[in-house]
């Protein structure tokens, strides 16, 4: 169609989340001809062979929204496969860390593992579910996947927040981690559901515990502490003395900003009148896990000192 996309084109990838694949096209009479004139046009990207995604939608996603769609438009243009390891991760709306966002899992009839074009096909387990319109492994098994196939932190990260969110159990990830395919991918997964905690409420607070653990401290995440100001929780609480609050992107411009940083600083100061010391871990933080281990350490010193005292 002269002078943009045609509509009926348009209605389709309103239907489809953005998303379409050359068979999708096919019953409106369109051709690949027809979507790579709209790839050129750029109304359209074309994210794998016969898979395609809305320009404007590319365009404006953030780089996990932008897996989002392609995983969506793979999946259009392989209808038998469904979404499996982070791919399904991420489709359900599970966060994740460290995992590989230039690669597409897919459940597959394949009987071997294989790579190709961007996407790994995986033999595809006995039933899928659906996310939408979407095929996908079962969520608990998605969980469990990663922390064979990617690591224990990856894992970890992911089922605290399915746990927290009260999307599986426990169970569920042990009975479906005896399912995967070798003792050792099988050990992986339960080795990530005992490092789990349900109490965790974010990633960030997920790996800051863990490499915390892996430095040698005692954490216990989501504390209750009653202060002079009222109840207060903690996002870790450290060998019994030091709490750590894992900050992400907290802003504070403007006048509710101004507001919640004072109440913030009130409670901290009530904290410290208990007898801990406060130490607030960004994400860069995390990458100099020596540097992190020397202010938890003396942060420690000073509350036992004060304590002393």
């Amino acid at each position: 169609m002269v002078g943009g996309m045609d509509p009926r084109l348009r209605t389709l990838l309103a239907a489809q989340e953005g998303v379409l694949s050359t068979a999708d096209a096919a019953p409106l009479a369109m051709d690949v001809n027809v979507l790579e004139r709209c790839c050129r046009r750029r109304e359209l990207v074309r994210v794998r062979r016969g898979a395609y995604v809305d320009a404007a939608l590319y365009a404006a996603a953030t780089y996990e929204r932008r897996y989002r769609l392609v995983t969506k438009a793979v999946l259009r243009s392989r209808r038998k496969d469904a979404a499996s390891h982070h791919a399904a991760l991420i489709l359900a709306g599970v966060p994740t860390f460290g995992v590989d966002l230039a690669m597409i899992d897919v459940a597959s009839a394949v009987t071997a593992t294989r790579r190709h074009s961007g996407v790994r096909m995986h033999p595809h387990p006995s039933y899928f579910v659906y996310r939408g319109m979407w095929l996908s492994v079962p969520l608990p098994l998605a969980l469990v996947q990663v922390a064979a196939a990617t690591g224990l932190v990856a894992g970890v990260c992911s089922i605290d927040h399915a746990l927290w969110r009260g999307w599986c159990t426990e169970q569920e990830l042990k009975t479906v981690a005896l399912s995967l395919p070798s003792p050792r991918a099988q050990d992986a997964a339960f080795r990530a559901i005992r490092k789990a905690d349900p109490a965790a409420e974010s990633v960030g607070e997920s790996r800051t515990r863990l490499l915390l653990t892996d430095l040698g401290f005692r954490c216990r995440s989501q504390v209750w502490l009653d202060t002079d100001k009222g109840p207060a929780r903690v996002d870790l609480l450290v060998d019994d003395v030091v709490i750590v609050e894992f900050d992400g992107l907290v802003k504070y411009d403007g006048a509710e900003g101004r507001e919640a940083l004072a109440r913030e600083k009130l409670r901290e100061s009530a904290l410290v009148r208990l007898g801990f010391e406060v130490e607030r871990v960004v994400w860069s933080d995390l990458a100099n896990p020596a540097a992190l281990a020397r202010r938890i350490r003396a942060a420690r010193a000073r509350a036992l000192s004060r304590r002393a005292r």
